[in-house]
């Protein structure tokens, strides 16, 4: 598996270990603690984790001009993280959330995800212009589809554990204080101290319940939400304090193994040849092919990762409301995307070597469009069963008795077979994704064309809040075929451009 790759491919996935912990841990809890802290909607909240992912790509680009006119990948790099540390350092302060500090609170959060974005911004591209440099080498150019599918195994080692740390800590902190988790409490807890005496009579009958399970005090109802939500969220601010060190780890990975990685501005300086006239037409031509392609490319990515990163925001919501959470805390299935990365990439990688053996090899342009059907595939099985089910919107879903939606509710095989689907798609696109871009990419404008790769992801994460509009607004079935119908639509338009994208690459 290691054969025939670059000696710095794996410190450079072990520096990025840090920063995939940092991001699992939003993705899983981000949506849900904004909910909980403050009592926004869950499309406010969803549409703040748009703008907040959205931000950490579309920075990028940002982050990749700096690198490619200073040179200087490495300095952004590890400017990066120290922001990014410093983001999840402000985030870690367990402050309670009260209708006299909502305002200052909430923008103090927005200020520090701000950071979080901008740090990883100066970080990820440029890192993985790093590892597209690797492969420059005529030695290891073949290697350059499987370098990137190992370099995303070991990242995803972080995003494996991350999901584990909020709820563990969580529901920790609730023990210590005689609680115990509920996914619908903070919600019942913010509606009754803003309107307690207008309270929906089901949700206040749901809220008396929940509180006489835990022993808490019926007759003091307002203590016990005010104290609930204190412990409850203090418990989340606690794991934004791991992000803290996985960055610190990644950063003293990244400064030991630095010197054993490419340095761009001495490569530049090493590499002067004069060119004929005719010599830079044909460049220039070959140039604007190369960028047309790319940019063709970024097209599909959009809709790929709208369809994707619902993981964070719809996917987790279906998780919390229609799967059964006795067990198991719906933050904890982030953890799934990351574990088949994992198991999967080896799979992947061998029948993809076995096929290239054969003659038989698969373009990278192929494989995306491949991709984009395996997504769709995760979402048509969705809506079958959604369909099947009978599930109504999720807001219809919430007015319903807690012993009939406990019926209702399906079991955890269902996310199983989704992110399987949805993963496999992830390994066809994303980190063959990198390698198309490193490989069309002019290699004064690496970092640059990694920042319009991520900067497609932004734009498909702007659109993230789309996904929670439709859920509570419509059956949910009716959102799982929105995201069918963009995949297919994807899938269509990538075939068709493949032939175009095998020459321009060729």
């Amino acid at each position: 598996m290691f054969k025939n790759h670059p000696k710095g491919l794996i410190p450079a996935a072990l520096s990025n270990m840090g920063e995939r912990f940092g991001y699992y841990i939003m993705n899983a809890v981000l949506v849900l603690f904004l909910c909980s802290k403050f009592g926004l909607k869950e499309e406010t909240s969803a549409l703040i984790y748009s703008f907040f992912y959205a931000g950490i790509y579309i920075l990028s680009l940002v982050g990749g001009i700096i690198a490619d006119r200073t040179q200087n990948y490495k300095g952004t790099i590890i400017t990066g993280l120290v922001v990014m540390c410093f983001g999840y350092i402000v985030l870690s302060v367990p402050i309670l959330a009260t209708s006299d500090n909502t305002s200052w609170l909430l923008t103090m959060t927005c200020t520090a995800l701000f950071l979080i974005a901008f740090g990883n911004g100066l970080f990820k591209g440029n890192l993985q212009a790093i590892v597209g440099q690797l492969y420059d080498d005529p030695k290891y150019s073949s290697q350059r589809d499987a370098g990137f599918q190992i370099f995303y195994v070991f990242i995803n080692i972080g995003g494996l554990v991350a999901p584990f740390i909020a709820p563990i800590l969580r529901s920790w902190w609730l023990g210590v204080h005689n609680m115990a988790y509920n996914a619908s409490l903070p919600a019942l807890c913010h509606e009754y101290l803003s309107v307690s005496d207008n309270m929906n009579q089901q949700n206040a009958d749901n809220l008396y319940a929940l509180v006489s399970s835990m022993g808490g005090q019926t007759d003091n109802l307002s203590q016990f939400c005010t104290e609930y939500l204190d412990v409850f969220n203090t418990g989340i601010h606690y794991s934004f304090i791991a992000s803290v060190a996985a960055m610190l780890l990644s950063l003293c990975i990244f400064l030991w193994a630095k010197k054993g990685l490419p340095s761009p501005a001495k490569k530049a300086k090493a590499e002067v040849v004069n060119y004929t006239a005719e010599e830079k037409a044909q460049m220039a031509r070959e140039i604007k092919q190369r960028m047309y392609a790319l940019f063709a490319v970024l097209g599909i990515a959009i809709f790929f990762w709208f369809s994707f990163h619902q993981n964070g925001t719809s996917l987790s919501l279906f998780a919390r409301d229609f799967v059964k959470t006795d067990s198991i805390q719906p933050e904890i299935w982030q953890a799934l995307n990351p574990f088949y990365v994992i198991i999967l990439t080896p799979v992947v990688m061998f029948i993809f070597g076995r096929l290239s053996q054969k003659g038989k090899e698969i373009s990278t342009p192929r494989k995306i469009a491949i991709g984009m059907g395996l997504a769709g595939l995760a979402y048509l099985f969705l809506m079958v069963f959604s369909l099947m089910k009978g599930y109504p919107s999720a807001n219809e879903f919430k007015e319903v008795a807690p012993a009939v939606a406990e019926s209702l509710k399906t079991g955890p095989w269902v996310l199983f077979v989704l992110y399987f689907f949805l993963t496999v798609a992830e390994l066809f696109i994303s980190p063959l994704g990198l390698s198309f871009v490193s490989k069309v990419a002019p290699k004064n404008l690496q970092g640059l064309c990694q920042g319009l790769w991520l900067g497609a992801t932004a734009i498909g994460n702007l659109l993230l809040w789309i996904g929670p509009l439709v859920y509570n607004a419509y059956p949910i079935w009716v959102a799982w075929g929105v995201f069918l119908a963009v995949c297919l639509v994807s899938m269509g338009i990538m075939f068709g451009m493949v032939r175009w994208l095998e020459r321009v690459t060729a």
